[in-house]
């Protein structure tokens, strides 16, 4: 895919047009001739749409469609032709703002700007025509340029709710300068009523919506909202186009192995947007997105994206994981992570393989320690169980365990904040994020919850900012108090390093070879500095090191990491 060529605003300068050099010819090709040569168009050259939107007048390039230029040069004049060419499709992915899952003050350690790419809009521009060019702004790594919207026919947007604000911004700027917008995602699928300036709404998931829209659009006549009811068949999904990544940006690259969770939670919208039955890509499919990325030189972690990874038992055992194990037998540094249920501790064969195939951290939604209120929210497989234990079953294993953990159901008492602090910290769960309950559009919580009259403000999409759109039982200012106190305890210097040697006794090390390169290094300098020598909890941050120095050295750069992880949650929660 060829790369779109701007001109720069010294070159833009150069380049003088006259009121005289439109004109048609009979083939209804557009001939522009310049006045004088120019170092912008060499004797023969060939520009993108981008360059030539740059030096005409917005009029002018409206009557023109998606034109390429090509300058081919004579004795008495420099002429520039213009002719059909593909659409210029622009996909942006709006800004995340400083969150749990942000990393943001982490990543700075090892100079990354982002945690992964966008991997919805990668695979919506595999769907789009081949002859299409595309061209990715990940707003979290780069600034969308007034020229990448004026080099663009049509813009596609994605994003989650707590992305609201960045979206809305950029739909703005695209409408200022009579762009097109299609936007599709789980952020427009919960609540499409929300953006009115889009043009065309493609909801649900793409490989059904997509395409019907790309149809009518094709045919001239195009709707503004595409939906659909129907789950797509993921082993149909195209190869996310990789190519479109700066790949030095982002410090974990995405894929996706499955879709759909077999639970049902009130809270939780996954099985809203995809439903309760667990949808596969094949073993083949994956290791060909992992060649991908390999292919692209990338050496690092991947998140697997998934729903709950574990809804098919059966596939990972004798599919998927022994086509992982086999596949990473010469590419040990490559090392995944992904998004599991409980039940994962219930079987020590299925630990064994993911370790065997290279995953090294889950996340598990625990919610809480209290009975009722997993009763209350449906979440059934979290019952009647030793929490605790089942956690440690798994890091002793090999797996590093985050959990996720709400307070605010109708049936916590005061006392649940206090409850949510030991189990914390006596599971070793270093990564935990905790969260006001909130309720998504679309989920049986918002339904039952808008019949009773308690919602209030819209849903903000981070549940880490210690707002709700519940109107809660508990009185909110205790609500909001406790909370509070949950995140400045277990992220205060003492518990937090507390936790991470708590973990680090209990964690079976994997003999992975980890891919550093000179920034992972230069990390431990900046943490040093950033939290041994400035921070608060200084003598906290030696004694971690110093242990795991002497105790479990081929743990010493997890115990750096998670230090820093630490950092990152203090400054994002004040």
């Amino acid at each position: 895919m060829s790369t779109p060529q701007r001109l720069s605003r010294r070159t833009e300068q150069d380049i003088h047009w006259t009121t005289t050099a439109l004109r048609h010819s009979p083939t209804n090709t557009l001939y522009l001739q310049f006045p004088r040569p120019t170092p912008a168009f060499p004797t023969r050259f060939h520009v993108a749409r981008s360059s030539l939107v740059d030096v005409l007048p917005r009029n002018t390039m409206e009557a023109i469609r998606r034109p390429t230029v090509a300058v081919s040069r004579t004795e008495q004049e420099h002429s520039v032709l213009i002719e059909e060419s593909p659409v210029n499709a622009l996909l942006i992915y709006p800004q995340f703002s400083d969150t749990f899952w942000s990393f943001e003050h982490a990543l700075r350690f090892i100079r990354k700007r982002a945690f992964a790419p966008p991997l919805g809009l990668l695979t919506v521009a595999a769907m789009l025509p081949k002859k299409w060019e595309k061209c990715l702004v990940d707003v979290n790594v780069e600034k969308l340029a007034d020229n990448d919207l004026a080099w663009a026919d049509v813009a596609f947007i994605s994003g989650m709710t707590i992305q609201r604000d960045s979206a809305l911004e950029i739909i703005a700027r695209c409408k200022d300068v009579g762009l097109k917008v299609v936007a599709g995602g789980p952020m427009f699928t919960t609540e499409p009523e929300a953006f009115d300036e889009v043009d065309h709404l493609v909801l649900n998931e793409a490989e059904i919506t997509l395409p019907l829209f790309l149809e009518d659009l094709a045919n001239g006549c195009p709707k503004r909202v595409y939906t659909t009811t129907a789950f797509a068949d993921i082993q149909q999904s195209p190869m996310p186009l990789w190519e479109l990544v700066n790949m030095r940006r982002y410090a974990s690259m995405i894929i996706q192995f499955s879709r759909g969770c077999p639970f049902d939670c009130e809270f939780c919208s996954v099985t809203e947007m995809f439903g309760h039955r667990t949808r596969l890509k094949s073993a083949d499919q994956i290791i060909a997105e992992l060649n991908g990325l390999y292919a692209q030189g990338w050496r690092g972690p991947v998140f697997s994206g998934d729903d709950n990874l574990i809804g098919s038992t059966r596939y990972l055992k004798e599919e998927l994981l022994p086509a992982l194990i086999d596949w990473r037998r010469d590419k040990e540094s490559v090392q995944f992570a992904t998004e599991v249920s409980i039940n994962l501790a219930d079987d020590p064969e299925l630990i064994r393989m993911m370790v065997d195939a290279g995953f090294t951290t889950v996340f598990i939604g625990i919610e809480t320690p209290d009975q009722d209120s997993l009763t209350e929210c449906g979440k059934n497989l979290n019952t009647n169980r030793d929490l605790v234990a089942d956690v440690k079953r798994i890091q002793r294993a090999g797996l590093q365990v985050q959990g996720g953990f709400i307070v605010g159901f109708d049936s916590d008492t005061p006392a649940i904040f206090q409850r949510q602090i030991d189990f914390i910290q006596q599971s070793g769960i270093v990564t935990a994020m905790v969260g006001l309950l909130q309720a998504i559009p679309g989920t049986r919580l918002y339904e039952r919850l808008s019949k009773e009259g308690r919602l209030r403000d819209a849903v903000t999409g981070d549940n880490a900012d210690g707002t709700t759109n519940v109107v809660s039982r508990m009185s909110f200012d205790i609500l909001q108090e406790g909370y509070r106190r949950i995140m400045r305890t277990i992220y205060s210097p003492r518990m937090h390093y507390a936790r991470i040697r708590i973990f680090l006794q209990e964690y079976k090390l994997q003999r992975n070879r980890t891919h550093l390169d000179v920034q992972h290094v230069l990390a431990l300098f900046r943490s040093i500095y950033h939290l041994g020598l400035k921070g608060r909890g200084r003598l906290q941050y030696w004694k971690l090191l110093l242990w795991a120095a002497f105790r479990r050295p081929r743990a010493f750069p997890l115990a750096v990491t998670l230090a820093i992880y630490g950092y990152h949650f203090r400054k994002s929660f004040g």
